[in-house]
């Protein structure tokens, strides 16, 4: 109260042809004072960069739960800088699967993949950072493990294709409709990353 009795007080004699108040005073804290308000915060995007936007969607199949493999894939993404916005454990249905497998519904091995995706549960995830949707299939690695190179998830910890540990979005149209249908739109955190402008220029 004090404070703001003393500001308006400089103002009044500045706006009556007396000296200039101080910087300080009108820029500081105390100028969050005036008019009985405080000083809204700056607010920033979800990540504080105009460009970092893409999304992507991870999913650490049956095979990978079971070999308890969810920790070392989430810290690869993680420490490539990456932000974590969505996150969650669940058995899939058959009804979802079949919405995300739409293409390979007609195909003979989709029963094999139908039973696999279903035996135990998934973890889903949706990442978010510069180009994430190419650079997690880089860091993902080859469908086929046995192509897959030493240093991706696929070439570290997996041998067969089916059963090659984790999936990741191929599109950013792909991203869009795999994200859309694995999570609700209030299950997705917009949050501010301290690390974003270490990681990404402005």
């Amino acid at each position: 109260m004090l404070q703001r009795c003393v500001l308006q007080r400089i103002l009044h004699r500045f706006h009556s042809g007396g000296p200039e108040p101080p910087r300080s005073l009108l820029y500081g804290r105390p100028a969050a004072l005036l008019c009985g308000h405080r000083a809204a915060s700056p607010r920033r995007s979800s990540t504080g960069l105009p460009h970092v936007n893409e999304q992507t969607l991870i999913v650490v199949k049956p095979d990978g739960v079971q070999r308890r493999l969810v920790g070392q894939i989430i810290q690869r993404f993680e420490q490539r800088g990456f932000k974590l916005v969505g996150l969650k454990m669940l058995r899939v249905s058959e009804d979802l699967l079949s919405q995300h497998y739409c293409q390979l519904t007609s195909k003979p091995f989709y029963p094999s993949l139908l039973y696999y995706m279903t035996s135990a549960p998934v973890v889903v995830m949706v990442w978010e950072g510069h180009k994430v949707i190419q650079t997690s299939r880089t860091m993902v690695g080859h469908t086929n493990p046995a192509e897959a190179q030493a240093g991706t998830v696929r070439g570290d910890f997996s041998m067969h294709v089916s059963r090659n540990v984790v999936h990741a979005s191929d599109s950013l149209e792909g991203a869009q409709r795999e994200i859309q249908l694995w999570f609700q739109g209030n299950e997705l955190l917009n949050w501010d990353c301290w690390d974003q402008t270490i990681t990404c220029e402005e």
